[in-house]
């Protein structure tokens, strides 16, 4: 049972940067993506940002240049640095795995961006 774990969310002021950190147990997969999806009250989850076995990655263009993407293999684990940090990347941070046309989501963090 694949099982993901977040951490690292909090409140941060305008300008500052947090780290999210994610850790899969319970993979077998040889290949998957890790990524980040965040949720503001009302919307729809959205796309931040993601990385594949190989390295490749992918931003929404809302962080593009802010925010980077990281992941360490051997742990199962990806991270997000974000940076410069706005009250409008204020939500919910979701961690997300995809394989074999599986997904599997992580329980969320809150990240609240004010001063």
């Amino acid at each position: 049972q694949v099982q993901l774990v977040e951490s690292g969310g909090g409140l941060v002021q305008p300008g500052g940067s947090l780290r999210l950190s994610c850790a899969a147990s319970g993979t077998t997969f040889s290949f998957y993506t890790m990524g980040w999806y965040r949720r503001v009250p009302g919307k729809q989850r959205e796309l931040v940002a993601t990385v594949t076995t190989t390295g490749r990655t992918n931003y929404a263009g809302s962080v593009k240049g802010r925010f980077a993407i990281s992941r360490d293999v051997a742990k199962k684990t990806v991270y997000l640095q974000m940076n410069s940090l706005k009250p409008e990347d204020t939500a919910v941070y979701y961690c997300n795995l995809a394989a074999d046309s599986k997904i599997y989501w992580g329980q969320g963090t809150q990240v609240t961006v004010s001063s």
